[in-house]
């Protein structure tokens, strides 16, 4: 894979590939000012016939990621991608086994991270614009409520 072209998913340059460091592609950058990173295999797509690596990150996150010299400081890598293997017990750790590339945080967390207002946060919105009402709309008397149902029954 060495020399293959790394480029985002809209096919804009990155680098291209130095090395591998364990589950790691070593992706030099720039012409004059050069510097390497790591990018997990997890992150990418090989298409060998265009000797191609596409990355399923966006080149931002990519270009921010931890440079590296001659060590591969793997825990910070998958920290700063948000991967398991960056935490001794991330919060996403269930009762089976925590494989180095699963995520570290949950989808509430990256979205609040992301700037993305959570479900909850949503209705919590709603809530205060309704003025606090808890009714949800339901009306008092209604013939699908249970107690309509047996109205007319006897005991």
């Amino acid at each position: 894979m060495e020399g293959y072209e790394v480029v985002t998913t809209e096919d804009e340059k990155v680098g291209k590939v130095v090395g591998t460091h364990g589950d790691h592609l070593i992706v030099e950058q720039g012409t004059i000012r050069k510097s390497k990173h790591a990018l997990p295999r997890t992150f990418t797509e090989v298409d060998e016939g265009e000797k191609v690596v596409r990355m399923t990150v966006t080149k931002d996150i990519f270009c921010d990621s931890p440079k590296i010299d001659d060590e591969v400081d793997e825990t910070a890598v998958a920290q700063h991608y948000g991967l398991a293997g960056g935490q001794e017990s991330p919060a996403t750790e269930g009762y089976g086994e925590t494989v180095g590339d699963d995520p570290a945080t949950g989808s509430e967390q990256q979205a609040a991270s992301a700037g993305i207002t959570s479900a909850s946060q949503e209705r919590a919105q709603a809530r205060e614009q309704m003025g606090g009402e808890t009714d949800q709309g339901v009306p008092e008397e209604s013939p699908a409520l249970l107690g309509d149902r047996y109205k007319h029954t006897k005991d």
